[in-house]
């Protein structure tokens, strides 16, 4: 396969993502989250993504909290980020720019970590406009009212859980339909779904 041909089956698998941390009353997807599910993608398809620092700026920011005056930097980055191919040596190049404000020392941190998210996020179109925690028309969780169930309402479904015995027996499993089928009838924790996607992948391969 060519790079393009990999980096879009990297985009068929990864659909959506829950969202996993909470600030401020918005929730969104992690980098480390992101990470765990594409990371094992590269690896399956032979790619690496190379990151390179183009420039940096950094500005002290002042102000004024309620408790306490505070100082932060803010780091402003020009990134390149570089897909290769292993096989072949075929590379996408792509810039990105990203910007990040913490401490005196994390400023870049936060600018390079917010970039290689954002960048992977917008590379392959995961939807991100609502749980942006960086979007100004984000809302905010909404408190649910509590309603008076009628009589006849009907109780949830509660789906049991992987149990150890089925996880075992994963390995074994030469349908990929089968495994898909655990998506709809069982809860499963992120580390289990990381499991199946990779068994179903090899048996795609």
């Amino acid at each position: 396969m060519n790079i393009y041909q990999k980096l879009h089956k990297i985009q068929k698998e990864v659909k959506g993502l829950s969202k996993d941390k909470k600030s401020h009353n918005f929730e969104y997807v992690t980098g480390n989250k992101l990470l765990s599910f594409i990371r094992p993608l590269m690896d399956e398809y032979g790619l690496i993504l190379k990151q390179e620092v183009l420039s940096i700026d950094n500005e002290r920011m002042d102000y004024k909290t309620k408790y306490a005056d505070k100082s932060e930097i803010l780091s402003k980055v020009m990134m390149r980020f570089t897909w290769i191919n292993i096989e072949s040596g075929e590379t996408d190049i792509n810039l990105f720019g990203a910007n990040g404000q913490n401490d005196w020392e994390k400023g870049l941190g936060s600018a390079l970590t917010y970039a290689e998210r954002y960048f992977l996020l917008k590379y392959f179109h995961i939807a991100t406009d609502e749980d942006d925690i960086d979007n100004p028309d984000r809302k905010p969780n909404e408190v649910s009212q509590p309603i008076t169930p009628k009589a006849s309402a009907p109780k949830p479904v509660t789906k049991p859980a992987l149990n150890q015995k089925q996880l075992d027996g994963l390995s074994k499993v030469t349908d990929v339909e089968v495994l898909r089928g655990y998506f709809k009838t069982h809860e499963i924790t992120e580390e289990q779904k990381g499991l199946i996607t990779k068994l179903a992948l090899k048996l795609k391969g």
